[in-house]
């Protein structure tokens, strides 16, 4: 039965066309932005899911960065550890030939004071984002001893937590630069005498201690000219020369306990520098997680615009076709 006030025909034409037209607006979409699913009305699970995974990546990004610095920062205070290690060296090798009678010790006095200010300097100037961790003020009341890399960002179901890698600098510590007379904690200047130097006394009652204590200085106010030299006054006697051998002997002490520090900063830069490449690896995957969730499958969908395309024009043409049908029935009239 054909009528003219209900075209069921145009109305099942024009449902068909909105849906089309529906899916198509859809497949648009997804191919216009890559997304199977950009928004959360389109899967709030998915969006939930993949939106957190981003979230917490966006924070690894940032402990890449701080795992970069650190890593920086442990470089730098491994470098300086070498070159001092290098520098005792050499100050031991320096110490072994004044052992030998007929040496010139006060050529080797000159040459141990250039290495003793050259590792002090170094010490100081091992600064990287502010940061030194070779030549320290432990008196200074912001001073602390535990240095922390954020090395992770980790979600479990009690919420979030952070982990650090952890350096306690009190066993690296070169150089004591605090303000007291005595009292230096620093591997070049702490107390030496039980490993054979002694202590020194100069003007101002400063005391020298550890490998300081090798170094030229004046002993009178009154005569800044009269120095003295603790290797370079030494003479082939017996007893100097137990204390040249006790001078080797605490040289020998402080640079095992450099390389000892080298190997705790060693260990530390190997973690971060581990730890980086996990991290890295660990975007890598949640970027993937993230696009298996909501990036759209080209493929598929350039696949589906074209069906989707064709079905659209075919709608309209039976749409046209069910809208003629009532000019069909005026033709029984004529």
């Amino acid at each position: 039965m054909t009528s003219l006030l209900t075209n069921t025909a145009a109305m099942v034409a024009l449902q068909t066309l909105n849906s089309i037209n529906s899916d198509l607006n859809t497949t648009n979409n997804r191919v216009s932005t890559g997304l199977r699913i950009a928004q959360a009305s389109d899967s709030a699970a998915y969006w939930a899911i993949a939106t957190t995974t981003a979230s917490d990546n966006g924070a690894l990004g940032t402990v890449q960065d701080a795992l970069a610095i650190g890593k920086s920062t442990l470089d730098v205070v491994y470098n300086g550890l070498e070159t001092t290690r290098e520098s005792l060296q050499k100050i031991k090798e320096l110490l072994v030939s004044a052992r030998q009678p007929g040496v010139n010790r006060m050529n080797v006095q000159v040459e141990i004071n250039g290495l003793i200010t050259d590792m002090v300097n170094k010490a100081g100037a091992s600064v990287i984002n502010e940061q030194n961790f070779l030549s320290v003020d432990t008196d200074d009341a912001a001073f602390n001893a535990m240095k922390a890399v954020v090395a992770s960002f980790e979600r479990s179901a009690s919420g979030i937590a952070l982990s650090t890698i952890d350096l306690d600098i009190t066993s690296i510590i070169l150089v004591d630069a605090d303000s007291a007379v005595d009292g230096h904690d620093g591997l070049l200047d702490k107390d030496r005498t039980a490993e054979g130097i002694a202590q020194v006394t100069i003007e101002g009652g400063e005391t020298r201690d550890g490998i300081l204590a090798l170094m030229t200085y004046d002993t009178n106010d009154a005569d800044p000219t009269t120095l003295a030299s603790p290797v370079g006054d030494l003479t082939d006697s017996a007893a100097d020369l137990a204390i040249l051998e006790g001078f080797i002997q605490g040289v020998d002490a402080v640079l095992m306990d450099v390389i000892s520090a080298q190997n705790t900063v060693g260990v530390n830069l190997a973690r971060a520098d581990s730890q980086l490449t996990f991290v890295d690896a660990l975007m890598d995957a949640n970027s993937r997680a993230v696009g298996s969730l909501i990036d759209a499958n080209m493929e598929e969908e350039s696949t589906k615009l074209r069906a989707l395309q064709t079905q659209q024009q075919l709608s309209v043409e039976s749409l046209s076709i069910a809208n003629a049908s009532a000019q069909n029935v005026l033709q029984l009239f004529r």
